[in-house]
């Protein structure tokens, strides 16, 4: 018998517990006679008789005791593994992987992933920081966050913040000594603190929208970095002007170290979105986040509704 092959041991475990072959049918289901063939296959492949069977009783021989006796502590491990399993089906739990884009700000906030912790506590995040292209599957990754626009299309995706907005930036000084460029293409002329993933990769062209149609600069950055913190901290000391998310401003516009311009060339666009592969069984820890997520979408819509 193939050490593997376990058919027939629920079986047999049922006729080793009740000693009676009907008994044994109606918890599994299935015909007397179903029990007795599988009883019987059980025996052809051990090479031993399990039961001995009369028309009134059912024991084990010593071999079907012995087989029992190892069983079923087996069988009882086994039966907590699946409950265990259960478990991670109605209450999510274990390590959520995530590759997320440096500038997803609302989505890395306190708010949001402190609140999703908050509400399923038996979940550990393990969160990358990358702006490269990733392939979330061949790196082990349950899901990735992104801009809408560079996920690939055979992808799930799900809104993971408010409609988004880039904007360009500077600083009160730096305004005072070169002025406020009036349209994009006036960049060329001006300090620029630019960003890219990677020192392979060429900077970032900045992207805006005129009468409805979109373009790009490719300004000539003083200044090159893939680290966004590293741009503001520049600008805020008038360095030059710089390029990103508004929610990434809007700490300091506020406190006036820095002004947004060029306003009316920078509409919204689709902002970030988790985003994992097409599968049949979500994993419930994955579920949870996007069951957060929707949420959190629908709170942001009635908001916006009652504000409208």
């Amino acid at each position: 018998m193939n050490p593997l092959d376990l058919d027939g041991i629920p079986v047999f475990t049922a006729v080793a517990e009740l000693r009676n072959f009907r008994a044994a049918g109606e918890r599994l289901g299935v015909t007397r006679s179903a029990v007795s063939q599988a009883i019987r296959r059980m025996e052809e492949r051990l090479g031993v008789a399990l039961v001995q069977r009369t028309t009134r009783s059912v024991r084990l021989t010593e071999a079907g005791q012995r087989l029992y006796d190892g069983v079923r502590p087996a069988l009882a491990e086994l039966g907590a593994a699946l409950d265990a399993v259960g478990d991670l089906r109605e209450r999510p739990s274990g390590t959520l992987r995530l590759s997320v884009s440096s500038i997803a700000e609302s989505f890395l906030t306190a708010t949001t992933l402190a609140g999703f912790l908050a509400t399923y506590p038996e979940i550990r995040l393990d969160v990358a920081i990358s702006d490269l292209a990733t392939d979330i599957v061949a790196a082990g990754f349950d899901a990735g966050v992104r801009l809408v626009e560079v996920i690939e299309q055979d992808m799930i995706a799900v809104a993971a913040s408010a409609p988004q907005r880039q904007l360009v930036a500077g600083s009160p000084a730096y305004v005072r000594r070169r002025g406020t460029p009036t349209h994009p293409r006036e960049l060329a002329t001006h300090d620029c603190i630019g960003w890219r993933p990677s020192a392979d990769v060429a900077p970032y062209r900045w992207e805006f929208t005129e009468d409805g149609r979109d373009f790009d600069v490719a300004v000539d950055p003083r200044v090159t970095t893939n680290d966004m913190g590293l741009m503001v901290r520049l600008a805020v000391a008038g360095v030059g002007l710089t390029f990103g998310m508004e929610e990434t401003f809007r700490p300091y516009f506020a406190r006036g170290e820095l002004v947004p311009m060029l306003e009316e060339f920078c509409p919204p666009f689709p902002g970030f979105y988790l985003y994992y592969p097409r599968r049949r069984n979500l994993a419930p820890k994955l579920r949870a986040l996007v069951d957060y997520l929707q949420q959190q979408n629908r709170r942001r819509r009635r908001e916006a509704d009652a504000a409208g």
